[in-house]
């Protein structure tokens, strides 16, 4: 028997005449030098891997990108006195560094030690970006220097840095601080003293905040609801009316109960306010320009140059608290972002709680009940088209419709006391979720036919037999098979409506709202107000601000947020799908 793996490759006359078969040993391939790479597939092969490469090192890198720059934005830095060689000093924190190509006429003014040092370096000079701060002395808190103008730098330790309500930091020395009447010098002064008396100024500007902000902000709005409750009753019945007179009475009494308790609070903060006045500390830059502020106007104080690394540790986290719980100041640059999270997370939850129902139940329509045909195609095709249009036409859409629409005609059936001013005929957080919720629908709707569709129909036909009835076999044997595709569906469609901005802008988001939509006042949850998005946030600090670079960290910090924030619900969503699959996976059939 020949064994097929090696080959006769030879045959010749044996003595008596017959054929001789030579083993010659295993068969070896013959290598082609010309391969058909369209046959083989290889080239689209290739090109499809290496596009999937490229595209997830761009989403590796923009991830590295907003982390690096994101989680090291609060980490307080050094102070650094930087001596020019023309006599000035600038103090501030080292923001970064770069290279660039001067003009000749520039080169042509320098020393020849900076010449040579610029043919060194192929006719490039490094400069130095320092955060200098004091805006209200010198108009500008960034500085770019060359490294040809600095004759020394140093890190004293007598430098301060100073974050302010207004104004931005201060970068200095201190003077004096006097304390109602108590001047306290520089040799007298200790930084556990100064940091006591600064938190007890920051419990007085938060005391005065309360009063205005809340208490009296609480006055004004039920002296507004005792007046919309009297017009109301005017237009029911008349001036002339008993129920008129009678409500008239009592919102009098009110009034004055309100007023006085007014007057109480405002007698209350004017006290503080004159109180909060008398302390104030003195402060020098480093070319020695002084500047007197109250001691209520630091947010935080800390010697840079001599922190350590817990103090440091310490500053860090504070800082983060303040931007998770705080609302932003200084035109959104500087403060916390605590509004616009509440807001997005409370639009992507009503817009969740809005496009899951509808969207499902459509998809259940068109592939269980409806009869395909060319109706029902036609009905995909414009679902399918729907993805494809523009989000701020759907923002044009949400304000003529939902807003102008819906909303003026409640206003003319619920609210005619408030009119001319719109309750709901205007952009608010129930309109805006309701826009997000019809740009998503189609990701749910496509998502959940496909989910449906991947359900074997013999599970259909063995419900059937048994004798459940059609809306039994969907319930119990249908929906909770094509559960995990609908909340993948439902995950898309909350990734996008969270990210999404331009149709925000036409229907509820502003660049600050003084009121969130939840609150302690009756009905506790307010859809008509108007709220922050993180979104919007990230559009109006890095391109709307006065000041790029100012607002620069505070857009890397609150994309990283965001980044999170919709992780962190996606996560949610996906746990939550992942216990469904289990749960219904199990004792059916």
């Amino acid at each position: 028997m020949i064994d097929a793996t090696k080959r006769p490759v030879a045959e010749k006359p044996g003595p008596d005449g017959a054929e001789e078969v030579a083993d010659r040993g295993p068969i070896v391939p013959r290598r082609s030098l010309v391969w058909d790479f369209k046959a083989r597939g290889e080239p689209f092969l290739w090109g499809f891997g290496g596009a999937l490469v490229v595209g997830i090192l761009m989403i590796v890198a923009f991830l590295i990108l907003i982390l690096y720059n994101g989680i090291l934005t609060f980490y307080p830095q050094s102070i650094e006195v930087a001596t020019l060689r023309d006599g000035t000093t600038i103090a501030g924190e080292l923001s970064r560094s770069e290279m660039y190509r001067p003009g000749p006429e520039l080169i042509a003014t320098l020393s020849e030690a900076a010449r040579k040092e610029i043919e060194v370096n192929k006719g490039l000079i490094r400069r130095f970006l320092y955060k200098t701060g004091n805006f209200d002395l010198y108009n500008q808190d960034f500085r770019w220097v060359s490294a040809y103008e600095i004759d020394k730098v140093t890190r004293p330790s007598d430098m301060f840095f100073f974050e302010r309500i207004e104004w931005g930091p201060f970068i200095g020395t201190i003077r004096q601080l006097d304390l109602n009447g108590t001047v306290l010098d520089v040799n007298s002064l200790s930084l556990a003293k100064l940091q006591a008396e600064q938190e007890a100024a920051a419990h007085r500007r938060k005391r005065i905040h309360d009063i205005e902000r809340n208490e009296i902000a609480a006055v004004n709005y039920y002296l507004e609801q005792g007046r919309l409750k009297l017009r109301k009753v005017e237009l029911a019945h008349g001036q002339k009316s008993p129920e008129y007179q009678q409500a008239e009475s009592k919102f009098k009494q009110e009034s004055e109960k309100l007023d006085a308790q007014y007057r109480d609070l405002s007698s209350e903060a004017a006290s503080i306010k004159e109180k909060d006045a008398k302390y104030t500390i003195s402060l020098a830059d480093v070319s020695g320009k002084e500047k007197t502020f109250k001691l209520s106007d630091i947010v935080r104080v800390y010697q840079a140059n001599t922190l350590t690394f817990q103090q440091k540790a310490g500053v860090y986290l504070s800082r983060w608290w303040e931007f998770l719980s705080q609302e932003p100041r200084e035109a959104n640059t500087e403060g916390g972002v605590m509004p616009a999270i509440f807001g997005t997370f409370c639009m992507t939850v009503l817009m969740a709680l809005s496009v899951s129902p509808f969207g499902v139940i459509a998809a259940l329509y068109l592939r269980e009940y409806a009869k395909q045909g060319r109706l029902v195609s036609l009905v995909r095709i414009c679902v399918n088209n729907l993805a494809g249009v523009p989000s701020i036409v759907y923002g044009v859409f949400g304000l003529g419709f939902f807003a102008y629409v819906l909303g003026g005609s409640l206003d003319q059936l619920f609210f005619p006391e408030r009119l001319p001013t719109p309750t709901y005929g205007t952009g608010g957080l129930m309109w805006a979720s309701l826009t997000l919720a019809l740009l998503t629908v189609p990701v749910v709707i496509v998502a959940t036919e496909e989910a449906l569709a991947a359900v074997p129909q013999s599970m259909r036909e063995g419900s059937l037999a048994c004798g459940a009835s059609k809306w039994q076999t969907i319930k119990y044997i249908v929906l909770p098979r094509a559960m995990p595709g609908i909340m993948t569906g439902l995950i898309l469609a909350m990734a996008r409506g969270a990210g999404e901005v331009a149709p925000l802008m036409l229907v509820g988001v502003v660049k600050m709202a003084p009121e969130l939509p939840i609150d302690q006042i009756f009905p506790y949850i307010h859809l008509e107000r108007s709220f922050m998005h993180l979104g919007f946030h990230i559009y109006d600090v890095g391109f709307q601000s006065r000041n790029s670079e100012a607002a620069r960290p505070m857009v890397y910090t609150t994309t990283l947020l965001l980044i999170s924030l919709v992780f962190a619900m996606n996560a949610a969503s996906i746990m939550i799908r992942n216990r469904l699959k289990r749960k219904f996976s199990i004792g059916q059939f």
